[in-house]
Order: C-alpha cells, then structure tokens, then sequence
C-alpha cells in the first residue's frame, strides 16, 4: 500500500485527487496534511516521513501584489524541500506546474522556479522527482472568477449573470478526471532510482471561447430551463455538461416539478425528456426503505416519484452538509443526481413507493461508475 501525501489538497486538483484515491482505500493510505503544516517544521517533518509520494500542489493561482504570489509559493516550495533534506528522506515527489511557465507572469515565473528548486533538490540528493506541466484544467467545483474560463461561464450564466468574451482566443483544455487518471499513473509507476522526469500533461480539447459559451448557453437553456438531458456528441460534451450542473443551486433547483395532465380517463406525465440516450429502470419500494447511498463520478441520473412520497438525499463527497427534498406522487417530480455527490431515496409514507430511474449508459458491471458511500 503507498502512502500519499497531497499538499493543497483542499484545492480544485487536490480535492479530486484526494477524492479519486480514495475510492482506493487498498491501494492508497492518505496521509494527512493541513495548510499550517508548513508553519510548523515539527508537523512537516512528521508529514513527509510517512509518505511515499508527495504530490505538492498548494500554491495561489492569482494575488493582487505578483511580489507575494511569487515568495508564497516559492516559500512553499522551499519549506517542503528543507523538510525533505532534514529528515534525510526521498519520497516521490510530483510537483504542478503549468503551461504557464514561459509566459513571466507572476504566476508562471513561481512555478518555473519553483520546478527549478525541486530539481536541484533532487540531483543533490538522490531525489525522486516529476514536474507536471499542466495546461488549463476544468471541471466540477472548481472557482469561478479566479483562473478558469470554463468555472466562471458555467457560474455565471447558470445564475444569469452577464457573460463577456473580451478576445475570441482558443483554449487548450483538459479535464480534471483525466488529469487525476494522469497523475495516478504516475504514482503507480514510481521510478525506483533517482530520477528527475517532466510529463507534460496533453490537452484534450482546443476550442474557442466563443464556442466554449455556446455549448454552454445550450446547457441552460436545455437543461436547466427545460429540463431537457442535452444531446452529448462526445466525451469532452459530457465532461463539460457534468461541470455545468456542479454549478446549479441544488437546493432552489429541486425538486423539479413535472406538468400532471389529468381528464376523465387518468393522469400523463412526460418524464424524461432526451436528446441523449441512457437506460430507464423503475422500482417499487416498501415503507422506511432506502435505496441508494453511493455516488457516480461520470453518469447522469435522475429519479422521477410517480406515487407514494419519498425523501431523496444528497451530499457532496467531502462536505457534510445534506440536502433534503420531499416528493409526493400526487405532485410528481424529479431530482437530479450531479457527480461527486452521494444520493439515497426513502420511502417514507405508508404505501408501497413506485420510483423510476433515468441514467444515461447502460449498467456495466465491470465499470459501474458507482461507489457506495452513506449519505
């Protein structure tokens, strides 16, 4: 079993990355690590003798003066390194870098010398060392207004907000799940001599801004105004749609209301309407049972009630804050299932509860997409 240490591991990387490995608990042990530990040589000494591979990631991405952009996080960088010569130890570390790094800005020229300082580390040591350049990463969670274009459209125009494209550049982007996959590969391969390696993490999807915007307008239009499950043409479509929903105010959102038509002969109700495909299952359930309780980091699911009430619930991984909704079959409705958080549906009235559920693969056993974990 390796034992990992992320530094920022509260970040938009670290928090997935901590996230994914520990959907490994066989594999991996993470160690734990706070932002003071590097206030603290006791602490931080502590920290990098239990580990194997150290991915170091805390560092701030912009700051209103470039002078202490550039100390905070060379001073990160050099604090990790004293530690590691202190303590005479030589785990693995992977350090991120950017694509940014040849452009001097404030950001990039910390990160440059920041790989710098690590290789030194490394050759004089015996070091084990791989610097990660990383180009521009998107995904759920991550902040918008801060460095990705992708967060803030998703956050603005989820909120309707006013969108600005200033210059209609290309973008170079990469999914932060890829990224991880990257980086978890890395760690499995963890060279066994001294080495210092640079990966240069490839983008999947180049695109410009103004394309990037529309697919985006698409998706609240479709989605979040009609509640329309978006045509998908690719990966980087549906990787993009799921970014887009961790954006939505879940708690003004849900549940979602559907149109009852009733006459003389009975109700209908549309459910689920496509522009995607996917897999409809319904289910029965008996009074004070739960289903549920697990968390996919890819699909898209909803759960429609029909009859009986129920409570869904939903916490995103890492948080502990629980979202409670209602539903009544005499009402139906729906709630949406965002990746990364942990659901569960309860019967609780008295007759049997009638559920159906829309995903949008088929089940595979054998990529299940589905961890469980207790809402």
């Amino acid at each position: 079993m390796l034992k990992i240490g992320i530094t920022g591991r509260n970040g938009f990387i670290g928090s997935h990355l901590f996230n994914t490995l520990g959907l490994y608990p066989e594999e991996y042990l993470l160690v734990k690590f706070e932002r003071h530990f590097f206030n603290d040589n006791s602490l931080m000494d502590e920290f990098v003798n239990q580990c194997d591979v150290i991915i170091h990631l805390a560092a701030i991405n912009r700051h209103t003066d470039s002078q202490v952009l550039n100390e905070t996080n060379i001073h990160l960088v050099k604090t990790l390194i004293e530690s590691l010569i202190r303590n005479k130890t030589h785990p693995h570390i992977l350090f991120s870098s950017s694509t940014q790094e040849m452009n001097d800005s404030p950001y990039g020229t910390s990160k440059r010398e920041g790989r710098l300082l690590l290789e030194q580390w490394a050759k004089d040591h015996g070091g084990i060392f791989t610097a990660l350049i990383i180009p521009n990463i998107f995904g759920p969670f991550c902040l918008p207004n801060y460095n990705s274009v992708v967060a803030t459209f998703c956050y603005k125009i989820s909120k309707e907000e006013e969108t600005f494209i200033n210059t209609d550049s290309s973008v170079k982007l990469l999914y932060v799940g890829d990224l991880v996959y990257s980086i978890c590969e890395l760690i499995k391969n963890t060279p066994s001599n001294p080495s210092i390696n640079t990966e240069n993490i490839g983008f999947s999807k180049e695109i410009l801004i103004s394309d990037l915007h529309e697919k985006i307008v698409r998706f609240k239009m479709d989605y979040q105004d009609k509640s329309i499950i978006p045509l998908l043409v690719d990966d980087f479509e549906l990787k993009l749609f799921n970014t887009f929903r961790s954006y939505i105010d879940l708690e003004k959102h849900n549940p979602v209301k559907l149109h009852n038509n009733i006459d003389e002969r009975g109700n209908f109700v549309e459910l689920v309407k496509l522009n995607v495909g996917g897999q409809v299952s319904f289910s029965t359930t008996m009074p004070n049972i739960t289903r549920g309780n697990h968390f996919h980091t890819r699909k898209i699911e909803r759960f429609i009630v029909i009859k009986g009430n129920a409570r869904i619930q939903l916490r995103r991984i890492g948080s502990n804050h629980v979202m409670n909704f209602d539903l009544d079959g005499e009402s139906p409705s729906f709630v949406d299932m965002p990746i990364w958080y942990t659901h569960n549906i309860k019967n609780t009235g008295t007759e049997p509860l009638y559920t159906i559920f829309w995903i949008n693969e088929f089940y595979d056993p054998d990529n299940a997409d589905t961890y469980f974990e207790i809402v």
